[in-house]
């Protein structure tokens, strides 16, 4: 089984290329950046309206106004641009950022995404996720493969509020990896010491041969 950290060092592997524009969605996601090959050039991008993110900063140098879409505070480049979110969003919208990695609450057997808001919970907004999964040309998921309860996130059915339909390319979990083909999902890789038996009974979702 995976750990998170290696379930980011896995999707930064496999997902980045150089060249790329890429949108980190909040929380684990996020730390997919600290995995990037050191050669590799890619452009990361935020919602709230930035291009070419640096890394975290160091303890004590910090600048409340450079933040991510998350409100994490981050760094700028040389080559860092801003712009007002109508621009970002347009970014979004006409296809120009080619991969987008998010967490999610549920994955559906055929590629329907919840991610955006539990039913009878506080919530802040629902972010840019719809946007980014109807626009962007390859929608990553990164999560744990059970909610905490215990109970399985890729299910038949999506039974929170949708994010989007047959939206999901590849799901990525402390379980393994699992794609998306013609709307049937598959088993691309499972994590180290994890048995097809295991993942199939930690799963609603049916799972192809």
């Amino acid at each position: 089984m995976w750990n998170r950290d290696e379930m980011c060092k896995i999707a930064a592997h496999l997902e980045l290329k150089d060249g790329m524009f890429v949108n980190l969605g909040v929380g684990l996601p996020t730390e997919v950046a600290n995995y990037k090959p050191a050669e590799m050039k890619v452009t990361l991008h935020s919602e709230n309206g930035m291009l070419g993110m640096g890394p975290a900063p160091y303890i004590g140098e910090e600048d409340p106004d450079l933040i991510n879409a998350g409100k994490q505070t981050i760094t700028e480049l040389p080559e860092t641009s801003y712009f007002d979110s109508a621009s970002s969003f347009a970014m979004i919208r006409g296809g120009h950022i080619d991969i987008t990695i998010l967490g999610a609450l549920q994955v559906s057997e055929n590629g329907d995404l919840a991610n955006w808001t539990i039913p009878g919970k506080m919530m802040k907004g629902m972010g840019g996720a719809m946007d980014l999964v109807a626009g962007v040309k390859r929608v990553v998921v990164l999560m744990d493969h059970n909610a905490k309860d215990g109970t399985p996130k890729l299910v038949k059915k999506c039974s929170f509020p949708l994010t989007g339909k047959q939206v999901v390319n590849r799901v990525i979990t402390n379980l393994g990896i699992f794609d998306f083909h013609d709307g049937k999902l598959f088993i691309e890789r499972l994590a180290d010491g994890v048995s097809r038996e295991e993942a199939i009974a930690k799963t609603e979702a049916k799972i192809f041969e």
